[in-house]
């Protein structure tokens, strides 16, 4: 049964695409909190240079010396970024746009001047194809394994052991990271490693998934996930539940309607995400539109409560506290008054009698406190 699991396509395909998202989902959450996220970008197109420069001194394109060699470009990178932000002459998003593609470039002009019969592409790096996975096989305790879930699954081990094993500290260097250096909790070198492990886990994913799908998601679950919630084991717990929905989903999909598997898993990452942003309760779209209603026909109804205060008892009142007239002095459309009136209803403040809007004890209340004792009734 283990054989014919391993040999089924489909099921070699989808491990692929959930052990890229479960490593990472997790790696990603924490990314996304310390603002270091587009990091990922540079690092994924940087590789290239580190996969040609490894090969051309080792004659390798895979194996863990190429592993090794383009993480070292990823870190290479990142401390290349850091130096000139650092430097104060360029913001971070500048540096970054600035190291990545000359690296990313360098790497392609080495392909092209010495890598042109070997298979070692660009497109490889960057898109990848998901759907070949299953062709490299590796004998691993008497099963034949693709390479891809064999290098992936042990990326994925890592990556849980050192978040797992690190919580605490990963957690106080990415909120505080002034308290996390008092304790002791190094979090220079929380956030090296962490960097190191995004670097290992891209050069794992880039023959297998691409570095786009790999972008797609280490950044976009962990995004959606951070609009539903603020606790981070549960952040992160969504992030994993959605790179595993996108991975099912995106490949049901792509077998439906004949296009790329890795390019529909990437799409609906960022559907959930587009779902999230307008659906997701308190922080969603939808949700602060609400929001803002209330607190507009809020403020409505406060200013509704004042002008009925300044006519309540006179003889003015049956002139002034009328529909027409809060129409024609607060310059309100009919339908903006009309909500005003409902909200002020709603909240017993105001009441309606025969056309005529007068103000309850509540709304009486409500106007003395905001206006003084003399208001609400002469």
């Amino acid at each position: 049964m283990i054989a014919a699991f391993f040999d089924s396509i489909p099921a070699m395909i989808l491990l692929t695409g959930c052990l890229v998202g479960i490593s990472s989902a997790v790696l990603g959450t924490f990314l996304v909190l310390r603002g270091n996220s587009m990091l990922t970008d540079a690092i994924s197109h940087s590789i290239v240079f580190g996969i040609v420069i490894t090969w051309m001194l080792t004659a390798q394109i895979s194996g863990p010396l190429q592993l090794l060699g383009a993480a070292l470009t990823g870190v290479l990178t990142v401390l290349a970024v850091e130096w000139l932000a650092r430097s104060g002459l360029v913001k971070m998003d500048a540096a970054i746009g600035l190291v990545f593609p000359a690296l990313f470039a360098a790497g392609v002009l080495l392909i092209a001047l010495h890598a042109r019969d070997i298979h070692l592409h660009v497109d490889s790096v960057l898109l990848g194809e998901i759907g070949f996975v299953w062709l490299h096989r590796v004998s691993l305790w008497g099963l034949e394994i693709p390479v891809s879930v064999a290098s992936l699954g042990v990326v994925m081990a890592v990556n849980l052991a050192f978040v797992l094993g690190f919580w605490k500290e990963l957690k106080l260097s990415s909120f505080d990271p002034g308290l996390a250096l008092v304790l002791g909790f190094a979090p220079g070198v929380m956030h090296y490693a962490l960097l190191t492990l995004t670097s290992v886990t891209a050069v794992a994913a880039f023959d297998a998934v691409g570095a786009v799908l790999f972008i797609a998601f280490v950044i976009v679950p962990p995004a959606t996930a951070y609009l539903l919630t603020r606790r981070l084991w549960l952040m992160m717990a969504l992030a994993v539940a959605l790179s595993l929905a996108s991975c099912l989903s995106g490949y049901w999909l792509a077998v439906k309607w004949d296009v790329s598997i890795g390019g529909m898993m990437a799409s609906m990452t960022g559907l959930w995400f587009a779902l999230a942003l307008l659906f997701a309760p308190g922080r969603g779209l939808l949700a602060q539109g609400l929001r803002r209603g209330r607190v507009r026909a809020d403020h409505d109804s406060a200013v509704l409560v004042a002008h009925l205060a300044t006519h309540q008892g006179t003889d003015a009142m049956a002139r002034e506290n009328t529909l027409d007239a809060i129409m024609t002095h607060l310059g309100w459309t009919h339908a903006r008054a009309r909500a005003a009136i409902l909200r002020a209803h709603d909240r017993g403040l105001i009441e309606r009698r025969a056309g005529l809007l007068s103000l309850r004890p509540k709304g009486a209340a409500m106007a003395r406190e905001t206006f003084g004792p003399g208001a609400a009734g002469r």
